[in-house]
């Protein structure tokens, strides 16, 4: 069943927090669906009420604080799409576990060309070649991340902003593999990858490091 969209709401601003820890106002817009415009006010209340802090300067961006997170907990309980999709959350996981582990591999040979060796990103072959495996990952990761979003439409944010990433890969932007803060590949993948244990009610642990 494809739930029709909805207008963004607390929930979706709270849980974005939560997924991603520190947001400036880009990535908390695209987790969220909230357009950069609306976001105050949104967030404005959250602040007042001390679920949510501001950040100015280098690491501007909101984030919850301690109250917050509980508040989180309760809306996410409450969550009634949440909830609904359980079911199709347990297949995409199980699905997700084997894909996640080879996506870690793949940002290791990235990063590293072997045990001692650090890739220094002057062979451009071989970096062609991971990036193929890059795609390959995400090839994998696709249909089944679109049947989740068929329940669970936030999880659908995921696919453009992952093509996106990859397409400024392609393109020679070796940073938006995996740089932190970025909106690189890798960031959004752990994005959507601590989405999935959030809303499974899940704990982290070895399956999840792969």
């Amino acid at each position: 069943m494809v739930h029709t969209q909805h207008q963004p709401s607390t929930f979706d601003i709270v849980h974005s927090l939560r997924v991603k820890g520190l947001a400036n106002d880009a990535v908390l817009s695209a987790l969220s669906g909230v357009p950069v415009g609306d976001l105050p006010e949104l967030l404005t209340p959250l602040v007042e009420q001390g679920l949510v802090v501001r950040r100015e300067g280098r690491m501007a961006g909101s984030m919850l604080t301690p109250a917050g997170k509980e508040e989180h907990r309760r809306l996410l309980a409450e969550n009634d799409e949440t909830r609904s999709a359980a079911d199709a959350l347990d297949e995409f996981y199980a699905v997700f576990l084997p894909v996640n582990s080879e996506f870690k591999q793949v940002c290791q040979r990235w990063q590293m060309r072997s045990d001692d060796q650090p890739n220094d990103h002057t062979d451009a072959a071989y970096d062609a070649q991971v990036i193929e495996q890059l795609a390959t990952s995400d090839a994998a990761l696709r249909p089944p991340l679109q049947q989740l979003a068929e329940s669970l439409p936030r999880f659908g944010r995921y696919l453009p902003r992952l093509s996106a990433a990859l397409e400024r890969v392609r393109g020679g932007d070796n940073a938006a593999f995996a740089r932190p803060l970025y909106d690189s590949y890798h960031d959004i993948w752990m994005e959507l990858h601590e989405d999935l244990i959030l809303s499974s009610g899940r704990v982290r642990g070895a399956a999840d490091e792969g």
